[in-house]
């Protein structure tokens, strides 16, 4: 219940419309009690008393009880529905944006199948159980109390036999609540393990068909369905045994009641009515005991979704703002790093000891075999990450004691694998300033000569570019997010290898949108090409996590070190065959 009880703050909101569906249900409940003993009173009007006037205004109340209970169950269906809708919505909302705050290694060690099953199907396994649940036990509570208030009224002996099942009751959902937990848990992680598999085998469709993994991937997925099916027939086992054990020991005592009672009908001690409202009640007793087993193993059942819900939410961001951060105005882009170090994991260092500096407007290139950390640099500069050593500045302010929202408004990225969403091309490009107007939008595009093909699509800038932007060609995707990038119109600019999707046209083109953009911004990019190394006003030769040289392109010639080695190299496989 501790962990259920983490959710009071989302039923706050709504705690006054929930005591009215309680009141509501309750009301149903009692009516339903009302009902019952009216119609013993009916039975022995009718058999015994013969009393047609007092049958008639009998019935009468009975048919305005009816009417009544129709209209509180009519408003307590829809508020629950209500509630429990909007509840689950507030926290797949704060889940969700909980997700924004934490750092990039947290999705790096994260499937996003996994994710995906989190938020909703385990939202939803929870749904029912902080929401329906308490709303219904008010039901069975008032039918439980005034049904047991009426037995012990009408006969203390009888109701005896019912309530002597209550320990045995609460042992055998005892029993089978603890393996329907553990079986749960189960279930929802082989559920997130199934959208996962999912979720990559559609993402990577084309490698899949090119590489004839058509029968692997069915293969795995039959496997994964097989072991989903497993657990839930043994969770299905369960219940098969679990829901008739419980009806049969309440139905077992309402029998008992009926041989008894009818024992003392015959001998004359209580009337045929009486009998027959008292099966009755006990009859409607079977309900609050069967509602007991089934809340408790729903509860056992939602407990393993919800430990997995609130560890994400216990998981807190390693790249946060720090209590003393203040919020950049604007900067001129001076950035220095300062002995910097970097492991992902602390057995292998991925940068030691690095320190550089990058003047307001200066294109910084950054250059190195593979594996030597160049991405880390550009992650670090981002501030993906934060260093495990040293410091980065911007205009000589640590950039942990900035805040991370005013950094993000200075820079503006454009990656090696353009990520585009499945919008209009409209969107895209505004995703850089959701405020931009249509005019913005095509002087970007102009800018980074997207401009041109854009029209040439049927809906031009309406032009839906599918997930990932898989509708458009690679140099189109990178042309979209250097206007994008454009748009922003940012201080500093990261670069990770942005041209190298696209073949010698589309390059030219980038390259001279890159120009424009670049100027008077301070830059630093991953580039292979050579066009784009040589104008750099300074060079960063990283190898295996070390800086092991530093200068422009004719410095660094004339050292005949591993830049010389690397540029001749890639001077070589550029020239023509």
């Amino acid at each position: 219940m501790s962990t259920f009880s983490r959710f009071l703050p989302f039923l706050k909101p709504y705690l006054s419309r929930m005591m009215l569906a309680g009141l509501l249900v309750m009301g149903v409940a009692a009516i339903n009690l009302a009902l019952l003993r009216l119609a013993g009173t009916l039975w022995d009007i009718i058999t015994v008393q013969h009393n047609q006037s007092r049958m008639t205004d009998l019935i009468t109340v009975f048919l305005g009880l009816v009417v009544l209970q129709g209209l509180c169950s009519m408003g307590h269906s829809y508020l629950t529905a209500w509630i429990s809708q909007r509840i689950v919505a507030d926290f797949r909302q704060h889940l969700f944006a909980h997700l924004h705050t934490l750092s990039v290694s947290f999705f790096a060690r994260r499937r996003t199948g996994e994710l995906l099953s989190r938020l909703m199907n385990d939202v939803t396994v929870i749904q029912s159980v902080v929401t329906e649940t308490p709303i219904d036990s008010a039901k069975q509570l008032v039918t439980f109390v005034g049904g047991i208030t009426f037995l012990l009224t009408m006969n203390w002996r009888l109701c005896l036999l019912i309530l002597v099942l209550l320990p045995l009751l609460v042992l055998v959902a005892k029993f089978f609540g603890r393996r329907l937990k553990s079986l749960s848990t189960s279930i929802q992680d082989q559920t997130a393990a199934l959208s996962t598999l999912i979720e990559e085998v559609i993402s990577g469709i084309r490698i899949v068909k090119s590489f004839v993994q058509t029968e692997r991937e069915e293969s795995r997925f039959a496997a994964q369905v097989e072991q989903t099916l497993s657990l839930t027939m043994q969770r299905a086992n369960i219940m098969a045994v679990f829901v008739p054990v419980i009806s049969l020991l309440t139905f077992s005592a309402a029998a008992a009641v009926l041989w008894y009672g009818g024992l003392q009908v015959i001998d004359g001690i209580v009337s045929p009515g009486d009998l027959f409202a008292f099966v009755l009640f006990a009859g409607i007793l079977i309900g609050p005991f069967s509602s007991a087993a089934r809340v408790f193993a729903q509860i056992r059942e939602a407990q393993g979704a919800t430990q997995r819900v609130f560890e994400i939410l216990d998981t807190h961001s390693e790249v946060s703002d720090s209590p003393t951060a203040t919020s950049l105005s604007t900067v001129s882009g001076h950035i220095r790093a300062e002995h910097i170090g970097f492991a992902y994991d602390p057995r292998q260092p991925v940068l030691t000891d690095i320190s550089f500096e990058a003047k307001p407007g200066e294109l910084v290139a950054i250059v190195g075999p593979t594996g030597a950390g160049k991405t880390t640099v550009m992650n670090l500069l981002h501030r993906f990450y934060d260093p495990t050593e040293g410091r980065i500045t911007i205009d000589g302010q640590d950039l942990r004691q900035v805040t991370m929202d005013s950094w993000y408004r200075q820079i503006a990225l454009v990656p090696q694998e353009t990520i585009l969403f499945g919008g209009t091309i409209l969107d895209n490009i505004r995703y850089g300033n959701r405020e931009a107007t249509e005019e913005e939008v095509i002087a970007a595009s102009r800018a980074a000569h997207a401009h041109d093909f854009i029209m040439s699509f049927p809906d031009q800038y309406q032009t839906v570019v599918g997930e990932k932007g898989i509708n458009v060609s690679g140099g189109q995707r990178q042309r979209i997010a250097i206007a994008r990038a454009i748009v922003k119109n940012p201080r500093i600019l990261l670069l990770d290898e942005a041209t190298s999707a696209l073949d010698s046209e589309s390059e030219r083109l980038v390259q001279e949108a890159l120009e424009q953009l670049m100027k008077g911004r301070t830059t630093f990019v991953i580039a292979h090409r050579l066009t784009t190394i040589q104008r750099a006003d300074r060079i960063l030769v990283l190898n295996k996590g070390h800086l092991v040289e530093t200068g422009t392109h004719a410095e660094l010639i004339d050292h005949k070190g591993l830049y010389q080695y690397l540029y001749t190299l890639r001077l070589t496989e550029q020239l023509p065959a």
